[in-house]
């Protein structure tokens, strides 16, 4: 039986070039970085100067970028670092989107336990957040907006670049999460005025464990973890240097490598949608047809056409050797509706009827020739037409 991987959005394989990067700072140098003696100072130059690798990357500058473990981390201490220092500012007000990770949604979620108000934004029928609609929800109290930059189950492109322009004329903070979008997509700090951004190493086929934080120079944000001064007293721990040597050579090989493998997955994202248009007339494709990430396809199965149990539809896909998901990584296991899909306006049966492809360097033409065969198969013995 083939074993097919299209769930690259949820995680990535360790690139074995990042993992021999590491190998030495496990192994041989591990020294704790914030220790005196050689050891320490060898651990604190390979965490130096691959922050600063991270921070070229970017476009910032080195002391704007600090290590968390994962995207989660990140956004927690972005909203809740940037609302601590609101709230001394008689600033309470936070505008997100419907359509944001969990971890945004819970963090506001908590913020409002703690007695700050939250605008939830729509999206449209694409899943894009209008630099309008933010501007609309802005108040005189607003004191930060957070809006993905390309969403994690649909792959559609925000216009943070507007958004971020607007927050700025408005002496709003502008936080982005970017888990996503890193090293896929440009996104240079010099040019799109964004104050925070949240980053992740194993999306991008790095080690699980590590993210980054970009905080702007000026902008202030309570620590989120409390204890040593370690990342210039932004982030409590001993440092993870082995994952920070693993999250620069992946970003750094992403990034060379960017123009191709994004054209080879746009190509592969076009057969894909194909196919599946084509063998399926009671689909529809989630997402924006340009603004979107090279390697996400994402369809349901309109319920006013077919009732299918998406449970069922992911299981046979998983006993035929693929593995693909109905939404967020995080989520998935609960096959509750995606709040994205009911937030693009997909009814419940429809939004449970769902599947993410999410393609990366392993995906041939001929996974997908397969893929989409079994799946016919699996829609001709499960489903049951209106």
């Amino acid at each position: 039986m083939k074993s097919i991987y299209l769930d690259h959005t949820a995680t990535t394989p360790l690139d074995p070039r990042v993992f021999e990067a590491m190998k030495p700072f496990m192994l041989e140098r591990y020294g704790n970085a914030s220790s005196i003696h050689g050891f320490g100072r060898e651990a604190r130059a390979a965490l130096d100067e691959n922050r600063d690798v991270i921070a070229k990357l970017l476009g910032a500058s080195a002391g704007e970028i600090f290590f968390v473990s994962g995207g989660t981390e990140a956004d927690n201490t972005a909203l809740k670092g940037v609302a601590a220092e609101m709230k001394r500012r008689g600033k309470t007000h936070i505008i997100t989107s419907k359509t944001e990770h969990h971890a945004v949604l819970e963090s506001c979620a908590f913020l409002e336990s703690v007695g700050f108000s939250v605008t939830y934004v729509d999206s449209d029928s694409n899943g894009m957040i209008a630099s309008e609609a933010i501007q609309a929800a802005i108040r005189p109290e607003t004191g930060l907006v957070s809006i993905i930059h390309a969403n994690n189950e649909v792959g559609t492109i925000n216009p943070i670049a507007e958004i971020g322009k607007m927050c700025k004329e408005a002496g709003i903070v502008f936080h982005s999460d970017a888990v996503q979008s890193f090293a896929k997509i440009p996104l240079n700090v010099q040019e799109i005025p964004v104050d925070l951004l949240s980053l992740s190493a194993h999306k991008i086929y790095g080690p699980k464990g590590i993210g980054a934080m970009y905080l702007r120079r000026g902008v202030k944000a309570d620590r989120f973890l409390h204890g040593g001064g370690q990342e210039r007293g932004r982030r409590a721990g001993t440092e993870n240097v082995a994952g920070a040597v693993g999250f620069a050579k992946a970003a750094s090989l992403m990034m060379a490598d960017r123009e191709r493998e994004g054209g080879r997955l746009e190509r592969l994202k076009k057969s894909l949608t194909d196919k599946l248009m084509k063998r399926f007339d009671c689909i529809v494709v989630n997402g924006h047809p340009v603004q979107s990430l090279p390697n996400i396809v994402n369809i349901s199965f309109d319920s006013s056409k077919i009732s299918i149990d998406g449970e069922a539809l992911l299981f046979n896909l998983d006993l035929a050797g693929i593995a693909v998901t109905s939404g967020s990584a995080c989520t998935s296991g609960s096959m509750e509706p995606s709040h994205v899909l009911l937030a693009m306006g997909r009814d419940a049966a429809t939004a449970r009827a769902t599947i993410r492809f999410s393609m990366g360097r392993s995906t041939t033409e001929e996974d997908l020739v397969y893929t989409v065969d079994e799946l016919e198969k699996i829609v001709k013995r499960i489903g049951k037409r209106r």
